[in-house]
């Protein structure tokens, strides 16, 4: 490719064309997202106050719940913002450097998530198959470790990865027809040979998707049998509603990853990947406070006391 080509393609614009075709639905589809971020923020937010304040919840489990909540919140920043903006226009243009900061940011953020599955789910493992040793193992100090890993592994796969799709001339359409700079979605766009950085993205796909999730599965594998060999059945439903919720998580986190992630080129279906987009940065990020709160006496525990201690607070200068 020339060098003037080469120019133009990194100085250009993409043109995020969203949910342009659904113009009569686009109001209703905005209030009712706006309110699904709302939501999901607040909820996220919650845990992360609570597992700050509450005294009851400093262990490695809610350390890494609180951190898993951060990092999800950064995530539908990247994300959903813009999406929202995207309901109100036909399309939206973004230069090129922003596509490629989203893209990365939401890769990081998404690969983040994905490793820091896998080490709640070590976590589980050590507490109910090694309970004795569970305090001499899973230190703090090895929280962070395991924690600073999950979020420098995420970032430098992104980084790569996002170097390799941005390093492609888009000589022709610039017009991505999803709500934000995904990578299949951006892909498609490339008018030269991608074969190369398709086996790229898969080799990264399976570092930050296919192992962590095979890791869990195993995991829990482990798990299931040591909970089905505790004789009390308070103790078995005990242990089981610790793990349920974070199985559950990683089911729907990794379930739609690696339906959109997973498969060649050819595969890209635009409409159907923006509908699978949307549950997987909108639904599934909202249902996961609600997921480990109802599923958690102690967290539900932690938030009767954040209300009331709250409620207190505003009581306290009527009562004076």
């Amino acid at each position: 490719m020339a060098p003037l080509q080469k120019n133009h393609t990194l100085s250009s614009e993409f043109i995020i064309l969203g949910f342009g075709d659904l113009a009569e639905l686009q109001i209703f589809f905005f209030g009712l997202f706006l309110i699904m971020h709302l939501v999901t923020l607040a909820g996220h937010t919650i845990i992360v106050l609570i597992t700050l304040i509450d005294s009851c919840l400093q262990t490695p489990m809610y350390f890494f719940l609180r951190n898993l909540s951060t990092i999800e919140i950064c995530y539908i920043l990247v994300i959903v913002p813009n999406m929202l903006a995207s309901f109100l226009s036909r399309s939206q243009q973004m230069p090129m450097l922003g596509c490629a900061l989203q893209m990365h940011l939401f890769i990081a953020l998404g690969g983040a998530e994905c490793f820091l599955l896998a080490v709640m789910a070590y976590d589980r493992f050590v507490a109910i198959c090694m309970p004795l040793r569970y305090t001499l193992i899973v230190t703090r100090v090895l929280c962070q470790q395991m924690l600073a890993l999950a979020c420098v592994s995420g970032f430098a796969l992104s980084l790569t990865l996002t170097a390799l799709i941005f390093r492609l001339p888009f000589c022709q359409s610039h017009e991505i027809n999803h709500f934000f700079c995904d990578i299949p979605a951006v892909l498609f766009l490339a008018c030269s040979d991608t074969r190369a950085n398709e086996i790229a993205i898969f080799v990264v796909c399976t570092l930050i998707l296919l192992i962590p999730f095979l890791l869990i599965l195993l995991s829990y594998g482990f798990i299931i049998t040591a909970i089905l060999s505790i004789h009390p059945a308070q103790g078995r439903s005990k242990a089981f509603s610790t793990c349920a919720g974070h199985l559950l998580v990683s089911l729907l986190h990794y379930g739609c990853a690696i339906f959109i992630y997973i498969r060649p080129k050819s595969c890209y279906s635009p409409e159907q990947d923006k509908i699978v987009s949307l549950i997987y940065t909108n639904v599934t990020p909202m249902l996961y406070p609600m997921i480990y709160s109802l599923r958690n006496k102690e967290v539900k525990g932690a938030l009767r006391r954040f209300l009331g201690s709250y409620n207190q607070m505003r009581q306290q200068p009527k009562a004076r």
